[in-house]
């Protein structure tokens, strides 16, 4: 590989594997790392249930680790050739890759954080250099690790009016508070859709609530959503982060389904209306990424909570789907350009930190 250019926008993709389990989410976009150029095709690559069965099974750091970190590495190659043919480019039009992995353990308070993907075989794999382990540098530095994409956000929002939330409804749901100055405020509000997504799974078999009918039918159990709310999490200040499985219990058990889905998405809503205390001014307006942006009952829910426009990511022409993706092409140019991923306001870490391992193509 030639020398990363030092200047001006580069051709990248980025990877996205997320807390819901779903699939891989590839995209392309032009940047330099500091502006957002042109955005190019985007794809998702859905997980067969036989893989999330396995990726499932290696959550917090057990079972067959090495066996799924290469079958989710050779799928993220497989979704990098299909965007490659979709956009009629070749692996030496794109600048750099950028592979978040899939997390399978993040436990910042005791400064470990473990995202899954081997960057060495990616590179080798699709020809392209890869960065990745970008939150490592973060949480060894007693940072949070997450959430990672609010400088994208930023970039992205450019004269949107402001104080402005980006929110992202995925397995874990983190905002993005941005300033009128541009100052960055960022933090997991708490669960997204996961709780819903396990729940549904073990009470009716489909993989998650569509468009959020099931909890819509159900009754919300104010009494449990109450326990659920008590959770330490709530209380502690901003930025912090959780880990997929942090709010795993037995509050719900009892419920019927409609009824535990109803209290899991109303839990989901009220944990980030608490985000406001964390907010140094109110938002004038929520723009919502991930899955959770076409979940009716929850962006119902949150725009009665509010009171001021909550509105899916696409109301701007942003692209909700490739959202997270594109981040991690944005923050792997940054990266290689030694440029801040990670600050204060967003993670904690002690001082604007960069990170990320670059592997080079063969």
């Amino acid at each position: 590989m030639s020398a990363f250019p030092s200047s001006g926008a580069v051709r990248a993709i980025g990877l996205m594997s997320g807390t819901s389990l779903d699939g891989v989410d590839a995209a392309l976009i032009e940047t330099d790392g500091e502006r957002v150029g042109a955005a190019g095709a985007a794809l998702t690559h859905p997980y067969p249930p036989a893989f999330r069965d396995r990726l499932r099974s290696v959550l917090g750091g057990g079972g067959d680790v090495p066996g799924v970190e290469r079958e989710l590495t050779e799928r993220h190659a497989e979704a990098v050739a299909d965007l490659l043919r979709r956009a009629g480019l070749a692996p030496a039009d794109v600048a750099v890759a950028g592979f978040h992995g899939q997390t399978i353990l993040h436990r910042p308070a005791e400064r470990r954080t473990r995202q899954i993907g081997d960057g060495a075989l990616l590179a080798r794999l699709t020809g392209i250099p890869v960065v990745n382990d970008f939150r490592s540098a973060d949480v060894a530095a007693g940072g949070e690790g997450a959430p990672f994409a609010p400088v994208f956000h930023r970039a992205l929002a450019g004269d949107l009016g402001r104080p402005l939330a980006v929110l992202n409804i995925g397995g874990v749901a983190n905002v993005t508070w941005i300033g009128r100055d541009g100052a960055l405020v960022a933090f997991d509000t708490g669960p997204g859709n996961a709780l819903v997504d396990d729940w549904v799974l073990r009470t009716t078999g489909r993989p998650y609530d569509a468009d959020g009918a099931l909890a819509r039918s159900g009754r919300v159990d104010e009494d449990v959503l109450a326990r659920l709310l008590a959770h330490p999490y709530f209380a502690r200040p901003a930025p912090k982060s959780l880990d997929r499985d942090d709010f795993q219990g037995d509050a719900w058990r009892h419920l019927a389904a409609a009824d535990g889905a109803a209290t899991l998405a109303a839990f989901t809503v009220r944990a980030i209306v608490r985000a406001l205390d964390q907010c140094p001014e109110r938002p004038v307006r929520w723009l919502v990424g991930g899955g959770g942006r076409r979940n009716a009952t929850l962006l119902d829910g949150l725009r009665a909570a509010l009171g001021v426009p909550v509105d899916p990511v696409e109301a701007v022409g942003w692209d909700g789907d490739a959202l997270e993706a594109q981040a991690f092409a944005f923050l792997a140019v940054r990266s290689l350009r030694g440029l801040p991923l990670s600050f204060p306001g967003t993670t904690g870490v002690p001082r604007p930190m960069a990170g990320g391992t670059c592997w080079r193509a063969p």
